[in-house]
């Protein structure tokens, strides 16, 4: 190649690098502009790909935290809470070491002393502190755990082990619910449990029936942090306020509720009958004043839950035996066919080539039906009943609502049945038997009896209140729900009735109350064996007492079932019924003439005050009163603000000290029950009356748990 040649190669080669040379340099240029116009749009409009930047740094650094909403609260018809929102707390200990695990305040979050931790929890919590020394020496784990010691740990506990002032324990609060009361009303109540999202839920009872009412609305609180979990200087937290869950508050008298658990216990205890039930209402308005069962349960530990789901007051439907015969004699009445003074022979009845027996077989030889009706003749109800014809004596039934829903609400409400093809059996259903009834039913038929034929709903409620903002958002008032019978019927009846109790040949004598004239009918009846006949023996039988009083003037309408109970021989069944019927009875009359007297006076407002201030205002007004424990500070009353009593009731005053035993003498039998209940102490009450005499000696130191045994005369 000559050196022309050469020379135009190397030229070519120069300008095919300059070519590239400017290539690359417009190349880079325009990435260069590229990534330049893109990172100012960035800054200028904080967006990535539709993201914002902004937004998303603030949620990086921004903690959400969820305020929990108050469930509502439950009350009893004065406004003692009986189921209420409480705290418990799970305990973790923190045994990772880091300058990063530390508070705002520079306090180490990790444990620094094991041996004031361990004896921390082991003094408080029922753990050893050799366990827990093993548990808090795992080299391996960030943080620990401490076992079932360290579950549902209350308020007061929590205080105890943060008063030891040692880091790396730390509390982990969860949502709990508080049945401060224990064995009250506790299927009516029901209660209510956390689920997957740590909710509260209804499971049972007025927990269930009204659970999208008592829940409440979660608020959100927004904070933004550094990457340490402090707070930015000059930022504000955000969010959404919690909406609390509605209150309820119920008919249930906190007086009459704790006096009928008290004696139902006594006579559960004695004769352990298979199932028992007891219900007062109100004549006049149809509230339920107190209603339990037995078997029941503790809804504060749970203890006895497994026994017994269903609420038997509702959900058990029961041939109701001789108490049916009321309303047979209110049907007959009523149609214009009675005549008390025609006679029958007692003793046996043949129907159709069938015989309906007396419980005494040998009967009383020709008696009157008054007397029948008195001395509970099976007889007499049958005649009573073809007399009429079964289709009025149908008629009457359904004017009752028997074999129908009392819509009270709750889960599981029976309607009850009826054999009623033939004569035989349309007989025997009007004295009870062939024919399923609920309590429920019973006491809505019975409020027919004893308010002038007027016949009332049965009422647990009585309003729902919001309070987010203190107003009443349902209110529930006495409800009409028919009138099977006219008000002179119904005062006839309550006559006969009087004559069970107060006739020499009456078999309800044992329900005398002195002072009080009662209008009651007992009741037995064969319980089905569940294949179509009855169980036979001594202890197969279902009894019951359906009680009105004043009966000139009634007022309040009792009824209590027992089935199948254990029977001693000591005592019978009327006079078992009897020890619930009479002291629940008479404290209800009791006070209902101290609401309207006179002489009684308005209960002050004491709680919170100093001690001496109290006791001062308490005795210038002519009040009785009792203090519970050895502080200067009073916490809580036994009778509620503006409640109007009797000046011979007596007010418990519970201090913040500890509390030691009283001297109970001469103490009423509901006065003892409610200072037992404000000192966590279970009551054994023998005996009726006035207390002489008690197991626990005045001064004694009372711890949870205890028990006392007082005895009444």
């Amino acid at each position: 190649m000559n050196n022309n040649e050469k020379m135009n190669s190397f030229n070519k080669r120069q300008t095919n690098r300059s070519i590239v040379g400017r290539c690359l340099f417009l190349l880079c240029t325009g990435v260069f502009l590229v990534i330049a116009l893109r990172f100012t749009y960035i800054a200028v409009f904080k967006k990535v790909n539709n993201v914002n930047l902004s937004e998303q740094a603030k949620e990086l650094y921004t903690k959400t935290n969820v305020i929990r909403a108050k469930r509502g609260t439950i009350y009893d018809s004065s406004g003692q809470p009986l189921a209420e929102d409480s705290n418990t707390y799970n305990i973790y200990v923190m045994l990772y070491k880091s300058d990063a695990q530390k508070d705002a305040n520079g306090r180490p979050l990790y444990v620094t002393n094991k041996d004031k931790v361990a004896k921390a929890l082991s003094k408080n919590l029922p753990i050893s502190y050799k366990k827990v020394m093993k548990i808090i020496s795992n080299k391996k784990a960030f943080q620990v755990e401490i076992g079932a010691a360290g579950k549902n740990i209350s308020i007061t506990t929590k205080n105890k082990i943060d008063k030891y002032n040692v880091t790396g324990i730390h509390f982990e609060q969860q949502q709990s619910r508080l049945y401060p009361n224990g064995i009250f009303a506790s299927h009516i109540i029901g209660y209510a449990s956390g689920n997957s999202d740590d909710n509260l839920v209804g499971q049972m009872g007025i927990e269930k029936r009204f659970n999208n009412l008592l829940t409440g609305k979660n608020g959100l609180i927004h904070i933004q942090k550094d990457y340490n979990g402090v707070q930015l200087p000059n930022t504000k937290a955000k969010g959404v306020k919690a909406k609390n869950g509605n209150n309820v508050y119920t008919t249930l008298d906190y007086r009459l509720q704790s006096l009928l658990e008290t004696e139902m216990s006594n006579v559960n205890a004695e004769v352990h009958p298979s199932t028992m039930n007891a219900i007062l209402m109100n004549a006049k308005t149809g509230n339920i004043l107190a209603a339990s069962q037995r078997p029941t349960f503790n809804a504060t530990n749970m203890e006895g839950i497994g026994n017994i789901w269903r609420n038997t007051l509702w959900q058990d439907s029961y041939e109701p035996g001789s108490t049916m015969k009321i309303f047979t004699m209110a049907s007959s009445i009523n149609s214009g066919h009675y005549n008390g003074d025609d006679t029958y022979l007692s003793g046996r009845y043949a129907i159709d080539g069938k015989i309906v027996p007396d419980w005494n077989t040998n009967g009383w030889g020709r008696i009157t039906y008054d007397k029948g009706f008195a001395l509970s003749s099976n007889v007499a109800m049958a005649h009573l009943e073809q007399q009429m014809g079964s289709k009025t004596w149908s008629d009457y039934i359904n004017r009752f609502k028997f074999l129908k829903s009392t819509n009270s609400g709750f889960d599981g409400e029976q309607t009850g049945s009826m054999q009623f093809q033939y004569p035989i059996e349309q007989a025997n259903t009007a004295f009870g038997q062939g024919i399923q009834v609920t309590a429920l039913q019973m006491i809505q038929a019975l409020s027919s009896i004893a308010n002038n034929g007027y016949m009332l709903k049965p009422q647990f409620i009585s309003k729902i209140d919001n309070p987010n903002n203190d107003k009443v958002i349902k209110k529930y008032n006495k409800q009409v729900v028919g009138r099977p019978i006219s008000s002179s019927t119904a005062k006839k009846v309550i006559k006969h009735m009087e004559d069970v109790v107060y006739k020499p040949y009456g078999i309800g004598s044992d329900y005398k109350i002195p002072g009080y004239k009662i209008a009651a009918k007992t009741g037995t009846a064969q319980v089905s064996d569940g294949r179509s006949g009855y169980a036979s023996g001594d202890d197969s039988y279902l009894y019951s007492v359906a009680g009105i009083a004043p009966a000139n003037n009634p007022k309040y309408i009792l009824y209590i079932t027992m089935k199948q109970p254990r029977l001693t021989g000591t005592k019978t069944p009327t006079q078992l019924m009897a020890q619930i019927f009479n002291p629940v009875m008479k404290l209800a009359l009791e006070e209902d003439v101290n609401a309207n007297n006179s002489s009684n006076g308005k209960i002050p407002d004491v709680s919170s005050m100093n001690l001496d201030k109290a006791k001062s205002i308490l005795t210038s007004n002519n009040y009785k009163y009792a203090v519970l424990g050895n502080g200067n500070q009073v916490i809580d009353q036994s009778i509620s603000a503006g409640q109007i009593i009797s000046k011979a009731r007596k007010v418990i005053l519970m201090t913040d000290g500890v509390k030691t035993m009283n001297n109970l003498k001469n103490w009423s039998k509901y006065d003892v029950y409610t200072y037992c209940h404000m000192a966590g102490i279970k009551l054994n009450a023998v005996g009726d009356g006035y207390a002489y005499k008690q197991s626990l000696s005045p001064g004694e130191l009372i711890t949870n748990g205890k028990k006392v045994t007082v005895k009444f005369k």
